[in-house]
């Protein structure tokens, strides 16, 4: 599903069905990591690394263990960038040449309202004065969910590039309802494509009962 909010020089595997757990797909290095974890996070875990390895399959790369980072972000075999997402019922991977892209960040979430108190923590005043308007316009989406994903992906582009926090008040989201969204950073971002970088523009996705969010930064020649 994914597919159709990525640019063709990236790669995608996704699934609304989880892996058996007692599968062995796993490396002895990532059951290790996972080895004692409940069984809710071993699907999780098992099932994005096998949709890890078939974007990698993609790529015309090996398998290889794919294990987190120190913040939980996947660190992916020399010369990949990518990023690996997960919620009830849906589970993703995209990936791309690092000599081609310079970071990827996906997020999804259940097309359902944030809990109580979740918007005031994760969102600018005036964002939330765009939600509101929206979900008055368009009540068929749930707006705040989405700006929450747009900014999950926003992190996970983020973080591989610069290595630092970024707080949900660092970036001032903007949300097109035709599918498209941006991120304004509110603090110096790291050096791409030879500038500054000083924002993210991303592409969104709400079927079936789900939301989407891609960003995908190229790198040019």
């Amino acid at each position: 599903m994914i597919e159709a909010i990525l640019p063709p020089f990236v790669v995608s595997a996704d699934t609304f069905d989880d892996v058996d757990p007692g599968e062995r797909i796993l490396f002895p290095e990532e059951e290790a990591v996972i080895g004692k974890a409940v069984d809710k996070r071993r699907r999780e875990f098992v099932t994005g690394r096998a949709c890890a390895r078939r974007a990698l399959e993609l790529l015309g790369r090996p398998p290889a263990p794919v294990l987190p980072g120190p913040r939980g972000e996947p660190r992916w075999p020399a010369g990949v960038v990518g990023s690996i997402t997960h919620c009830a019922g849906y589970r993703g991977a995209v990936l791309g040449e690092s000599a081609r892209t310079a970071a990827v960040g996906i997020d999804a979430e259940p097309d359902e309202p944030l809990p109580r108190g979740v918007l005031e923590a994760v969102s600018l005043p005036e964002e939330r004065a765009q939600i509101a308007r929206l979900l008055a316009e368009r009540p068929q989406v749930r707006w705040d969910r989405l700006v929450f994903c747009a900014k999950e992906a926003v992190y996970k582009a983020w973080f591989p590039l610069t290595g630092r926090r970024l707080g949900f008040e660092d970036a001032h989201v903007t949300v097109d309802p035709a599918g498209r969204f941006s991120a304004r950073l509110l603090v110096g971002g790291p050096a791409v494509n030879g500038r500054e970088l000083r924002g993210f523009s991303g592409r969104w996705l709400g079927e079936r009962g789900l939301l989407l969010t891609a960003i995908v930064v190229p790198r040019l020649d």
